[in-house]
């Protein structure tokens, strides 16, 4: 039996905006764009309302677009304590949302997502972007969130491609160990 398309929802958290990217694989490799979106958390309340909008909104779009495979972006602590807990509980709340549904999900910091779509892992925003809109071949610019969040579905779905030719998992395939 010939492996199915499978579809990858990419999510970059965020506690103001979380971008969501969503791709096709076909079983060939190919891969094709199939929604991109920043929500936008702002202007919900308190921070626990943003979660709540985190939570309901992805919920959402994973009953509409129904993802086989999750990837997300790991949590990177840059600025303060406060931001780096505040980006720990969204991101928590969208692999809530996830679970709840009982779908994989794959992490990768920045670093290996930068590396994986643009080649370097010192990559800027306006890199990924580029390089995102280059490779699903999109018309214009992408908003920077939903750009990084298909970069890691683009990310998870390279990562799957060499797992399935080493015969590993996808995790290991991407392991440094």
């Amino acid at each position: 039996m010939a492996p199915a398309t499978v579809r990858i929802l990419g999510i970059d958290p965020g506690s103001q905006r979380t971008g969501i990217g969503i791709i096709d694989v076909e079983p060939g490799g190919r891969t094709r764009h199939v929604h991109h979106q920043p929500l936008v958390l702002l202007g919900e309340g308190d921070f626990p309302m943003r979660l709540r909008r985190l939570l309901d909104g992805l919920s959402a779009l994973i009953d509409e677009y129904r993802p086989d495979e999750v990837a997300i972006e790991r949590v990177f602590v840059g600025r303060s304590a406060d931001a780096a807990l505040k980006l720990g509980q969204a991101r928590g709340a969208a692999i809530g949302a996830v679970v709840l549904r009982d779908l994989p999900v794959s992490e990768y910091a920045a670093r290996e997502v930068k590396l994986a779509v643009v080649g370097t892992g010192g990559a800027d925003k306006a890199q990924i972007q580029h390089m995102v809109v280059a490779m699903l071949g999109l018309a214009g610019k992408v908003q920077a969130d939903a750009a990084d969040a298909l970069a890691v579905a683009l990310t998870h779905a390279h990562v799957r491609a060499t797992a399935r030719r080493l015969g590993v998992s996808a995790s290991l395939a991407w392991s440094r160990k």
